[in-house]
């Protein structure tokens, strides 16, 4: 894309390299759930950036970060979108790569910070949730390398009262199907290699037993003219 560039740098005692993909002087490119920004700093929320949990129950919101250029003093926030207005959940510093945030400040309750420095993890757990915690929570990043950017990712929550069955009928039905025509073609092509075991059986005997009366007659017929090819003496007078 045009707002990125992409460079390739050396990394190791065994020179590999390292795709990075650095931010040019360009607007900003539009807010995508679960991750934000291709650029130098990147911040996720999952493959899927959406929870379904039952109410009273105890969840975690999940967010890494990973930077091609590195880290120093990663500032990071979690914030909860209530009706357009956004509410500081907690924050903290990252000093360097692989250190832990200390301290981290949090400013609602029932809410504990899980993450990790070793694993670029920046999680946090909601305990005993109730219907006033669903929305939008966005997990917030800045690194002071890339002189300003901002980069975040959105996760969604839904708190039920119950969560929903889910109907199988139709997938049962369907897998029933599959399973009951791929049964009955291994049967047809079972009965078909056993009848053609047997066609080829009865075809070799045939053939066999033609041999041996081929060779049987070819037998006979060598006797049968040695016995008439025989030469008579003539009788002396």
């Amino acid at each position: 894309p045009s707002s990125v560039l992409v460079t390739r740098l050396k990394t190791g005692h065994l020179g590999r390299l390292l795709y990075c993909v650095l931010p040019l002087k360009f607007p900003p490119a539009p807010s995508l759930p679960g991750v934000w920004s291709a650029q130098g700093l990147e911040m996720s929320t999952g493959k899927v950036p959406f929870l379904e949990a039952l109410n009273g129950s105890t969840v975690i919101l999940p967010c890494t970060y990973a930077s091609c250029i590195g880290i120093k003093n990663l500032y990071f926030n979690w914030q909860y979108n209530d009706n357009g207005t956004m509410q500081k959940v907690c924050e903290s510093v990252i000093p360097l790569d692989g250190m832990d945030p200390h301290p981290v400040s949090i400013f609602r309750e029932r809410v504990d910070f899980i993450g990790t420095g070793d694993h670029n993890n920046i999680s946090i757990l909601l305990w005993n949730i109730t219907f006033e915690d669903e929305g939008q929570y966005t997990c917030f990043g800045r690194n002071p390398k890339e002189k300003g950017k901002n980069h975040s990712a959105i996760f969604t929550l839904v708190v039920v009262d119950e969560l929903r069955v889910v109907d199988n009928t139709l997938t049962i039905i369907i897998a029933s199907a599959v399973g009951g025509a791929i049964a009955l073609l291994m049967t047809f092509m079972l009965v078909k290699n056993f009848i053609l075991f047997v066609l080829f059986k009865i075809e070799e005997k045939k053939k066999i037993e033609c041999l041996v009366q081929s060779s049987s007659a070819d037998e006979t017929n060598n006797v049968s003219g040695s016995k008439t090819s025989k030469p008579t003496t003539p009788k002396k007078k």
